[in-house]
């Protein structure tokens, strides 16, 4: 029960919810009490007719009459109480099911890109949807029905005490073999459950992957192979869920094999009883086999409310292993500054978590507010890195990045990213209509704002082409959408942005030559008094910057304009020769 302390702090939020619960439970169980004791007492009163102790029997009807009418009553008062009851306790279990998906989410919004690449997107899917449900459980019919059972079964113990405390003691007798095989049986489910979500986790994981790359197995003609697997995996998942449905397939015969003994004690002890005239009536024996039916399903549920803490503890566990995970980045500064846009690197080294790939070596570089920085290099050489670090998506190794001098880390960081706008190398695009993945940059656009940053992205006339235009939905990831579409749309939700500081990674590479200089021309009227980063493989893409530097294996080994750069003999000469050489 470790791992479902975490969630005490809800108990105390919905505090009145529950504890109306509970208020409404033991009085629906009051309620319930009225039947058995008034079924004994009608049974007394025939009992005594027969006897020639009451000689009327108009009398006899009249008294049957008024327990029929109060048990009716009493039966209707019970079933108003347990609504009221369920009202509370499974409505704040709803209540706390959304409390923790928003939790988990907002984790999942803190943790930083480190976190991403070392767990599968199915897994995370699966703890915010099927463990939190598993959790739900726990808040809900399991303490519904735990509070049902104990109320129930001190009331109804009670009562057989005060009628015959030796015949109570010999019904439950059972009840301690019950605990044991509770004890065994819940340790069981507990290890099992754990192992169920796990490959739920797996099934997930298999799916997603499957389902973003499926154009990739249909190229390929592999569906045959990819459905092999996902069968085998799903195999031995449910392999896993029949190991646990069988143990918990044990909980509710034992519990009816335990009540059946009870009954079988109360009826051979109570006829003994009856028999030396240590019982009066046989309407005791009557009513107590009522009560002892009455503790079935709150005995019998036992198991079912034991299963479910037991699942909900493992799939908590699974939670507290994200929530319990500190963000690697973390905002230390409260106050938000301006950002003119100054970037400098000193002396900066950063190494992968996940690869251990030192993806920069010292590197050192000044861009001054309202210049543009080109960056180029082979693949792997640490571009992408640079701008990664700008943004703070990662922090540094070692050395230094100062932002209008102030080191990165003393800034606000939603004050930082506010103030830049990032156009990534793989254009990411909402399954939303084109307008409002342009609006995403700045969520206040009207639609003439949003028209005017598409035109400065050369894709304006390309949406007007679409049926609906502007509202056209995209599809996931942008599937309806050609690469170079794609790219421009994601640019001009940069550009709405209107920041300080603009950020294009290799953001061209998926549009024609023609398409590439109407863009660039466009914006290097837009950025004249921005600070801009291009990361390009093109020469046409840079050539234009204030300063450019050339990264080889995480080391600049080149830094200079692009007439300097041209007079050199290294990277960026070739580079600029064989491409002019492909375009004739």
């Amino acid at each position: 029960m470790k791992a479902l302390k975490y969630l005490n702090k809800y108990f105390i939020k919905y505090r009145y919810r529950l504890g109306l619960g509970i208020v409404f439970s033991v009085i629906a169980q009051i309620f319930t009490l009225f039947m058995p004791r008034l079924i004994g007492q009608s049974l007394k009163v025939v009992e005594l007719y027969q006897k020639g102790q009451i000689s009327s029997l108009a009398e006899v009807k009249h008294q049957l009459f008024i327990n029929i009418v109060i048990i009716i009553g009493a039966v209707l008062g019970a079933g108003i109480f347990t609504f009221g009851m369920r009202q509370m306790i499974i409505v704040m279990s709803r209540y706390i099911e959304f409390d923790l998906k928003n939790e988990i989410y907002e984790q999942y919004q803190r943790l930083s890109l480190n976190f991403y690449k070392k767990n599968k997107t199915g897994d995370l899917m699966n703890r915010i949807s099927e463990d939190v449900s598993k959790v739900r459980m726990y808040f809900g019919p399991a303490i519904m029905y735990t509070i049902n059972m104990i109320t129930l079964f001190i009331i109804v113990t009670a009562n057989m005490v005060r009628i015959d405390l030796q015949l109570t003691l010999y019904t439950l007798i059972p009840l301690p073999f019950l605990s044991v095989s509770i004890y065994i049986l819940s340790s069981v489910i507990n290890k099992r459950s754990t192992v169920v979500q796990q490959y739920l986790s797996k099934l997930t994981t298999y799916a997603q992957e499957t389902f973003s790359g499926i154009n990739v197995i249909k190229a390929y003609g592999i569906e045959t192979k990819n459905y092999d697997e996902f069968d085998d995996l799903a195999e031995i998942s449910k392999d896993k869920n029949i190991s646990l449905f069988k143990a918990q397939a044990l909980f509710f015969p034992l519990m009816i094999l335990l009540i059946g003994i009870s009954n079988i004690f109360v009826i051979y002890f109570g006829g003994m009883q009856y028999i030396n005239g240590k019982i009066e009536s046989l309407s005791i024996i009557a009513e107590f086999i009522i009560y002892i039916n009455m503790l079935t399903w709150p005995v019998a549920v036992v198991g079912w409310v034991s299963s479910m803490v037991q699942q909900a503890e493992a799939s908590q566990k699974r939670i507290n292993g994200f929530l319990n995970v500190k963000p690697e980045i973390e905002n230390t500064q409260v106050n938000s500054s301006v950002i003119n846009g100054t970037i400098e690197f000193k002396k900066v080294s950063f190494t992968y978590d996940d690869t251990h790939i030192t993806a920069l070596k010292n590197v050192s570089f000044k861009i001054d507010s309202g210049k543009t920085l080109a960056i180029l290099g082979k693949t792997g050489s640490g571009k992408s890195t640079v701008i990664n670090l700008i943004a703070r998506l990662y922090d540094i190794d070692n050395g230094a990045i100062l932002i209008d001098g102030i080191p990165i880390k003393e800034i606000n960081l939603k004050c930082l990213r506010e103030n830049i706008g990032f156009v990534p190398q793989d254009s990411f695009l909402f399954s939303d209509t084109i307008a409002n993945n342009i609006r995403f940059g700045n969520e206040e656009a009207s639609l003439s704002r949003i028209k005017n940053a598409a035109k400065q992205a050369n894709i304006h006339e390309n949406i007007k082409a679409f049926k609906n235009s502007y509202q056209t939905l995209v599809g996931e990831r942008g599937v309806t959408l050609s690469g170079g579409q794609k790219q421009r749309i994601s640019i001009a939700r940069a550009l709405i942005k209107n920041p300080n500081i603009l950020i294009f990674d290799d953001c061209l590479s998926a549009v024609d030559t023609e398409t590439e200089e109407i863009i660039l021309s466009n914006l290097n009227k837009l950025i004249h008094h921005k600070t801009a980063i291009i990361v390009s493989h093109r020469v046409s893409s840079v050539k234009n910057a204030d300063t450019i530097i050339v990264l080889d294996e995480g080391k600049i080994i080149q830094h200079g304009s692009h007439l300097q750069l041209l007079n050199q003999n290294g990277y960026y000469q070739e580079l600029y020769e064989q491409q002019l050489l492909e375009r004739q």
